[in-house]
């Protein structure tokens, strides 16, 4: 026996207009929900004693207010700005203006201070100038990628601050790379796990120095292999561990398949919910988890002179 409700579905579906054949290209970003955790499962989630934390924006990114690190830090503050570290993935100073030395010093409670002679060096050794005058060529400037993945152990963390600023533009933005793992599809996910990557410095270098000046780091800097999902040390989260300016390849696949398995995964860090953007004042300072982040200097200066400094932190080998 039809019923009423019977009918009324079929007329319904009578009237369903038929629609043109269509689709989205593969390996594209769809819109839709993402899930955006700022820290892991099981996280110890206590209020902040030594200072202010000001959020800017959900999963990575917050201004730390309250504190002159020109001083030494206790044992005390040093372990709640790393936990602050660990939950944010890059801290915001304002108006800090340390000298080279401070800057250094600062650093220095994280662990050793690496030096990357492939840079321009500042006051010392382990000190990356970044002068970008008003006739200068841009350079080594809006890629997303980690620091020194070509590195057997790439650095733990950066300290930058900017000395000169622009009057328009120079900010940098940062990437939550931990959200970026989270909100691959599931096949995606499964197939990179277990996956390695080779990184390489001269992909990053070759497109601003010649041969002659890349030539005698080969032996110093070969290719190397890491996780395409590495975990975190301290934390133990997952995280996408692949960027454009040194991974060349994932081993075991061929050359076509690999690059557009790498495309996907570059795009990651493309989505502006994983982001946050820091507009530069003279004398701030950001330190970031370079082992959870990827970050991109936006060049929309023109001819305006940009000069930051930057200490690298020895890291670990990622697993």
């Amino acid at each position: 026996m039809t019923t009423l409700a019977d009918a009324t579905a079929s007329r319904t579906a009578s009237r369903t207009p038929a629609l043109r054949p269509h689709r989205i290209p593969a390996d594209g970003l769809y819109e839709g929900p993402r899930l955006l955790r700022r820290t892991p499962d099981g996280w110890d989630e206590r209020p902040y004693e030594r200072f202010e934390v000001v959020p800017q924006a959900a999963t990575i990114g917050a201004e730390i207010r309250g504190l002159d690190l020109s001083r030494p830090l206790s044992g005390e503050l040093r372990a709640e700005l790393n936990r602050a570290l660990l939950e944010w993935k890059v801290l915001f100073f304002r108006g800090q203006r340390l000298s080279s030395r401070a800057q250094r010093e600062f650093a220095g409670n994280w662990g050793e201070l690496e030096s990357n002679p492939l840079l321009a060096r500042g006051d010392s050794k382990d000190v990356v100038r970044f002068d970008k005058a008003a006739d200068a060529v841009p350079t080594f400037e809006n890629v997303w990628h980690t620091d020194v993945t070509f590195r057997e152990r790439p650095a733990m963390g950066a300290v930058l601050q900017l000395r000169e600023v622009p009057p328009v533009g120079g900010d940098t933005m940062w990437a939550d790379m931990a959200a970026a793992y989270d909100n691959l599809p599931p096949e995606i996910r499964a197939r990179v796990n277990e996956a390695r990557a080779v990184h390489d410095y001269l992909p990053g270098f070759a497109r601003f120095c010649s041969p002659v000046q890349l030539a005698p780091f080969q032996q110093e800097f070969p290719p190397v292999e890491h996780p395409v999902v590495r975990r975190h040390p301290e934390t133990g989260r997952r995280m996408l561990f692949v960027n454009a300016s040194f991974t060349t390849h994932i081993v075991g696949l061929g050359r076509a398949e690999s690059d557009r398995l790498l495309r996907l995964l570059f795009q990651q860090a493309q989505v502006p919910e994983f982001q946050v953007r820091w507009r530069w004042q003279p004398g701030d300072l950001a330190f970031w988890d370079n082992r959870a982040t990827q970050h991109y200097a936006v060049n929309d200066y023109g001819a305006h002179r940009r000069v930051a400094e930057r200490v690298a932190i020895a890291g670990d080998r990622p697993y």
